[in-house]
């Protein structure tokens, strides 16, 4: 399993920006620059996990979002200590999925389309604004193997 602290995301509706390219009638979709600086922005704390080349094949991915403590956390905390975190400023978990699917694509994991299993948490404000990222590879299982190579046979 590799665990990476990484820089809170940013907002799937400036991940992508469309265009239509002088002399085309279509507008075509591709990464803002503030997606591209934030890819440039992960793959530090990625290097520096030791990673060198991205993880190939099935993946499960463990995703704990945890948005910047305003300062006025105590009070709200006083104020309804149960649920003080519900008015904290924070990405959609699956706005914040996305992002960093994307941002670790070629990085960390191979290509999003090997996740097999994501859960998402949305975690109460401790202090700066970050994504803890849990990456573990998963092996096909035994049967599923053996039920290719008989029907290669």
């Amino acid at each position: 399993m590799i665990e990476l602290t990484l820089p809170y995301p940013i907002s799937a509706n400036r991940y992508w920006r469309s265009f239509v390219p002088r002399g085309h009638a279509r507008a075509i979709v591709a990464l803002s620059d503030e997606a591209k600086a934030y890819k440039q922005t992960v793959g530090w704390p990625v290097k520096k996990a030791g990673i060198r080349a991205p993880i190939s094949g099935r993946v499960a991915i463990e995703i704990q979002l945890y948005p910047q403590r305003p300062q006025d956390w105590a009070r709200r905390a006083r104020k309804d200590p149960q649920a003080w975190d519900d008015t904290v400023q924070c990405l959609d978990l699956d706005n914040a999925n996305k992002v960093l699917l994307d941002a670790l694509k070629g990085l960390a994991i191979d290509d999003d389309k090997w996740v097999r299993r994501i859960v998402a948490e949305r975690m109460e404000p401790d202090g700066d604004a970050r994504v803890v990222v849990r990456i573990t590879p998963l092996a096909l299982p035994a049967a599923a193997q053996r039920d290719l190579l008989e029907a290669m046979a």
